[in-house]
């Protein structure tokens, strides 16, 4: 409520300022204020026990200084819609909304407040301002939505939960097949983990008669890094485009600018998702992985996957994509990882001798049914791949009884996984950012 308030008022007093002067001081007091808030509450511990550890490197022993608070709910992406608005009125690329009730829903939308997406008050404030009537049609393609979010998560990203978290948890023990099918059930718990979380949150405003910002475009079909980020989180790689590339200079300065910006909005961006080396880590394997679209200024292709009126993409295209999905999946180690040298060590057992070997899961019959399914959800996703949502796109394609047949699979799966999770309930991994 602070910072909600915060913004609003702030906003209205740089419309309202008479000099420039004093639109900068209402703009730095609501930057300053906002993101010294998320330091606090997200960060102040990091940069502490850094601080110590330096210290401790150079022969001085000191007892870091520790705060113990709860990290509020969805601190990262309220922050983030606040400073947007707070910016673009500073650049006056919109007016300030005088409604405090509409500027608090643009804030605080229920579906995307914990886990995005993150929203534009240019996008979602003029859909909040106007009267809405309820609509059947938008309300059964958001349900479909919400079903297929649900799918996503319940049964693909918590079953993959089960054996990533016993591949990482256990890495000592275990060996390469088994860290490397561990390495790859977390890219697909991720994936449908934070998709599906994106897929109920649309879904759930369209119930409401308004539209979000689109969050995902199946990125693990992309060919090549800047390709991935054009699909994967849309609204935070767009946010940190529009509100820190551009604003650094962009390109405009040739290679070494465009070099430099990318590493800092990509560093920034792991350190956004959390306070830990592995997520900065994270942040710079994908910068460095970008760079050869940056130098050669390959990053701006459109993100059509294939040409239209073909199903299949050809061999090179399959090459592309392959090789991104596996420097996706070596980054997503870091992420993961519970620090620099967990990873490291997971690594370097993967590529072991026992890369070669029979896994070590727990349940290896488990462990195929859970890969077929990642095939087949894959298959259903490219259906989908070039202008709708997959479960849209099947839902105009095939008659009324095939597709009730499909729904009819899909609630089924849901609460069969429901079933035999008792206990073992995954919670959304993007609510801890």
């Amino acid at each position: 409520m602070f910072s909600t308030l915060l913004d609003y008022f702030t906003a209205l007093q740089m419309q309202y300022a008479t000099n420039q002067n004093e639109r900068k001081f209402w703009f730095w007091l609501s930057i300053v204020v906002n993101l010294g808030f998320l330091g606090i509450f997200k960060y102040f511990n990091f940069f502490s026990e850094s601080f110590a550890n330096t210290m401790s490197y150079l022969g001085w022993q000191i007892n870091p200084l520790m705060i113990k608070v709860v990290l509020p709910v969805g601190i990262s992406f309220y922050t983030f819609h606040g400073l947007s608005y707070v910016i673009d009125i500073y650049k006056q690329r919109i007016q300030a909304e005088k409604n405090f009730v509409d500027y608090a829903v643009f804030v605080s939308f229920f579906p995307l407040l914990v886990a995005g997406p993150i929203e534009r008050a240019t996008h979602l404030l003029p859909q909040i301002k106007k009267e809405r009537k309820f609509e059947y049609l938008r309300a059964v393609d958001g349900l479909r939505q919400i079903l297929w979010g649900l799918f996503k998560k319940v049964v693909i990203a918590d079953k993959c939960a089960i054996f990533a978290n016993q591949a990482f948890n256990n890495s000592g023990d275990m060996n390469g097949s088994t860290l490397f099918l561990g390495a790859i059930f977390f890219t697909f718990q991720i994936y449908g983990d934070f998709s599906g979380y994106s897929d109920i949150a649309l879904g759930t405003a369209r119930l409401f008669g308004i539209d979000l910002l689109r969050n995902f475009a199946y990125p693990y079909f992309s060919r090549d890094i800047a390709e991935f980020w054009r699909r994967w989180h849309i609204s935070l790689s767009s946010w940190f485009k529009d509100y820190l590339y551009f604003p650094l200079g962009g390109s405009k300065g040739g290679n070494w600018m465009r070099i430099r910006n990318t590493f800092i909005i990509f560093i920034v961006s792991g350190f956004w998702h959390g306070a830990n080396w592995t997520f900065i880590t994270w942040g710079a394997l994908n910068a460095l992985f970008i760079l050869p679209s940056v130098v050669l200024q390959t990053n701006r292709n459109n993100i059509d996957i294939v040409a239209k009126g073909r199903s299949l993409p050809t061999i090179t295209e399959l090459t592309q994509m392959l090789l991104t999905f596996t420097l996706t999946i070596f980054a997503w180690i870091f992420f993961r990882a519970e620090n620099i040298s967990h990873a490291l060590n997971y690594i370097s057992d993967i590529f072991s001798s026992s890369l070669f070997s029979t896994p070590k899961f727990d349940d290896m019959r488990q462990v195929l049914v859970i890969l077929i399914l990642i095939v087949l959800f894959m298959l259903i996703e490219w259906t989908g791949r070039e202008d709708l949502y997959a479960i849209e796109k099947f839902a105009l394609k095939y008659k009324r009884s095939i597709r009730y047949i499909f729904y009819y699979i899909i609630i089924s799966a849901i609460f069969i996984s429901i079933l035999l999770s008792t206990g073992k309930e995954q919670q959304f991994i993007y609510f801890q950012f």
